[in-house]
């Protein structure tokens, strides 16, 4: 009987300590964590009526100085950013060739010059003989021709003289005019073909300001226009009138490049428009402003059902997820083409760590 009585009294020890088991498991979960949010009311925006564009300043002229012989480059004078004057001497290349050539053509015009000098000694004494009757008007004409043939001899051997000392001289690069040298092309020691670019000259005088547009902007600009023109540096700002529109776009950027003249880069604060300086290019659009959505990038989510923002309602202080679609990315907005309303709220920040139907706040800065 005791050892009955024992059993039933450990299973009701059990049985109490199960219950109260069960019991702590079935703890209620939290509530979900309230978040502070940033909120943006939707109202309207207008396009903006001027589009801005990225140019760069660069001279009027500018092109590749190069020898017109070939030869070894044995000098150059001159390095990158250096002003130099008209007629200053850039860079040498080896002479000696040249020199050579130009000692055997003039020894090839002495050579004539003897042959014309005695054809004409000839003509004159067999004239004289002509006119005593010695000898035949047959013979005259052949010591005409003789001296005609030696005198048309001494003129080649001349003119090939003059342009053998002309290549003897372009074997010294001269600065046509004076300016900037914007690049170096070849270095002592180079064998250079004629007409290869050894360096590049800025010259000095009008500046261009060089940039591109898209293809939808091509329209807006013709030659003559006046623009509007800063520079990012200095802010200081002036006009350039358009004078050359690309007639075709770049193959890579598929942009058209756009060179507008300076008006007053040569007397307005000159120093400040040094070349490849970053200038801004405001151009005026003729599209009528439109009414437009624009929300910042932060407001955007991307999950599987595709990009959303979150919409608050302020009755329950919830958000609910809204997909949107995308029209354009302007700075760091968003331009929407769909999906939202004038007069909504959306989060702005920390869309990333909100769930559907969570309670947020609205965050409020310390003073």
């Amino acid at each position: 009987m005791y050892n009955t009585v024992l059993v039933v009294f450990r299973f009701l020890v059990l049985v109490c300590l199960a219950s109260l088991l069960v019991a702590c498991g079935k703890t209620q979960a939290p509530p979900p964590l309230e978040r502070a949010v940033k909120l943006m009311t939707l109202g309207q925006t207008q396009q903006a009526a001027t589009q801005s564009y990225s140019g760069e300043i660069r001279a009027r002229i500018e092109a590749g100085l190069g020898f017109r012989v070939a030869g070894k480059l044995t000098a150059r004078y001159v390095e990158l950013g250096q002003h130099v004057k008209a007629g200053q001497l850039l860079a040498d290349i080896d002479p000696q060739d040249y020199a050579l050539s130009a000692q055997a053509a003039q020894a090839q015009l002495l050579g004539a010059q003897t042959n014309r000098d005695l054809a004409a000694s000839d003509f004159k004494r067999y004239k004289d003989l002509f006119d005593q009757g010695f000898i035949s008007g047959a013979e005259l004409e052949r010591r005409e021709a003789t001296f005609k043939a030696a005198q048309a001899q001494w003129e080649q051997a001349k003119a090939q003289r003059d342009v053998q000392s002309n290549q003897a001289s372009y074997t010294h690069l001269l600065a046509d005019s004076a300016g900037v040298i914007t690049s170096i092309d070849a270095n002592v020691g180079q064998v250079l073909a004629v007409g290869q670019s050894v360096v590049r000259l800025a010259q000095d005088g009008a500046r261009d300001v060089v940039f591109a547009v898209p293809e939808e902007q091509l329209n807006q600009l013709k030659p003559g226009q006046k623009l509007d023109i800063s520079l990012w540096q200095s802010k200081q700002t002036t006009q350039a009138q358009v004078r050359d529109v690309a007639a075709s776009a770049d193959p890579v950027t598929r942009t058209f490049a756009v060179k507008a003249a300076l008006l007053n880069s040569t007397t307005d604060h000159p120093a400040d428009w040094v070349l490849g300086a970053t200038a801004n290019v405001f151009l005026p659009t003729q599209q009528a402003p439109l009414d437009r959505l624009v929300i910042p990038t932060s407001a955007l989510r991307s999950d599987a059902s595709g990009t959303s923002v979150w919409l608050f309602d302020p009755s329950t202080s919830t958000v609910k997820a809204q997909v949107v679609n995308v029209k354009g990315i302007e700075d760091n907005q968003v331009v929407i083409a769909s999906g939202l309303t004038l007069g909504d709220t959306i989060v702005t920040t920390g869309v990333h760590v909100l769930t559907e139907g969570q309670k947020v706040s609205i965050f409020k800065s310390r003073p």
